[in-house]
C-alpha cells in the first residue's frame, strides 16, 4: 500500500476479533508511533499495552472510576465499564508524558505529539491489515483512572487505542472536499 492510499482510506473499525498484532506487528506499529514530530525531542508519549487479562484489569479500574462518580451505580453500569476494553483482544493506552515549564514546547504541543503518535499507530495497523479504533471517552479524564495509569500532573491519556483482527466490513468513508477546509492567503 504505498502512503497516499493508506493516508486517503484508513478507518476505524469498531468490531474487533482475535487474534491482537503479533510482535513483529506490534514492533512496526511502534517504529511509526516513534516517528511522530517531537519538537526538542522531548519523547513526551508512552505507551500502555492490555492484552488477556490487562483488559479485564483496565475493566476494573474502569468499574472503579464509574462507583467513585456514582457510589450508587447499579451492577449493570459498572459490569458495562468492566466490558468495555474487552472489546478489542488489545488495547495501547497513548500518554502524553508532558515535561513542564519548557517554553519553547508548550504542553498544548506535546500533547499533540502523543496524538501524532497515536496517528502513527492507526496508519500502521491499517497498514498491516489490522483493525483499530481510537477510544478516549470520560475514562482518559477520569482522576481514578489517571492514578490507576500511574499519570503525572501534567500528563493526559490521549487515546486508547484497540486494536485486533477486523470483524465488520469497513462503512463507506465520508467524501470531503478540501475546498470546504481550506482557507487560502496569497
Amino acid at each position: 500500500m504505498d502512503a497516499l492510499t493508506l493516508l486517503h482510506e484508513r478507518s476505524s473499525m469498531g468490531k474487533l476479533n482475535e487474534p491482537a498484532p503479533n510482535a513483529e506487528q506490534l514492533g512496526a506499529i511502534y517504529q511509526a508511533a516513534l516517528r511522530a514530530p517531537d519538537h526538542k525531542e522531548l519523547r513526551p508519549w508512552r505507551f500502555i499495552e492490555f492484552s488477556g487479562e490487562g483488559r479485564e484489569r483496565l475493566g476494573e479500574l474502569f468499574a472503579e472510576a464509574e462507583f467513585q462518580e456514582d457510589p450508587h451505580a447499579g451492577d449493570g453500569v459498572l459490569d458495562s465499564a468492566r466490558k468495555k476494553p474487552l472489546r478489542a483482544p488489545m488495547i495501547i493506552a497513548v500518554i502524553a508524558k508532558v515535561t513542564p515549564d519548557i517554553p519553547k514546547v508548550p504542553k498544548m504541543e506535546q500533547v499533540i505529539s502523543a496524538g501524532c503518535a497515536a496517528h502513527g499507530i492507526l496508519l500502521a495497523a491499517h497498514a498491516l491489515g489490522l483493525g483499530a479504533m481510537w477510544r478516549s471517552g470520560k475514562y482518559a479524564f477520569d482522576p481514578v483512572v489517571r492514578k490507576g495509569l500511574s499519570l503525572e500532573d501534567d500528563d493526559e491519556v490521549v487515546a486508547f487505542i484497540y486494536l485486533g483482527t477486523p470483524a465488520g466490513r469497513h462503512k463507506p468513508l465520508p467524501e470531503h472536499q478540501a475546498v470546504d477546509f481550506v482557507e487560502r492567503w496569497s
